[in-house]
């Protein structure tokens, strides 16, 4: 299991959540198709909306993998990375979904480098593990020595209320 940025991770389950509301329930199949067509035309024709998301919904259902190793390595890092390694690991069948890619390589490199990670994260759950910041597993470990007894007043305290002591200093 390789460690996986935290907003890495927090793309590609906001990834999932966008998916399961465009498709619904019942699952409209239709309508996710529809709306998959769309922003792969957008993004083909070297349009479409910058947004992370966006960019890796028009990308999960049609993106392969050749070099996962590349994209783990790359999905450390959010902020910077090598795009060209990225779009690298990466291609589209021919025709719209592969003009998409070329697009965005050329337009939005550093957000399609980011959009790839996240849709190669949300088609592999099962290669990366997530940082676990629950309340839980950070508080494993304390022993709450850090706590001080709620009766006791700390030296610094009482002398901010103890004229005599500015008198005498």
């Amino acid at each position: 299991m390789r460690k996986v940025h935290p907003e890495f991770a927090y793309q590609s389950r906001e990834l999932a959540a966008q998916i399961e509301g465009i498709l619904g329930d019942p699952p409209d199949r239709k309508n996710y198709q529809k709306m998959l067509d769309a922003l792969v035309e957008e993004y083909a024709s070297g349009g479409g909306i910058e947004d992370l998301n966006m960019m890796a919904f028009a990308l999960v259902d049609v993106i392969e993998f050749h070099d996962p190793k590349a994209i783990l390595a790359d999905a450390g890092d959010f902020e910077y990375g090598d795009p060209a390694r990225v779009f690298g690991a990466a291609s589209c069948p021919d025709g719209k979904p592969a003009q998409m890619l070329a697009a965005l390589e050329e337009n939005h490199p550093d957000l399609g480098r980011q959009a790839i990670i996240a849709a190669f994260l949300h088609k592999h759950p099962r290669l990366w593990d997530d940082d676990d910041v629950s309340l839980d597993q950070l508080a494993e470990g304390d022993e709450g020595d850090d706590e001080e007894d709620d009766n006791m007043v700390s030296d610094d305290f009482a002398q901010m209320f103890d004229q005599e002591g500015e008198q005498n200093g």
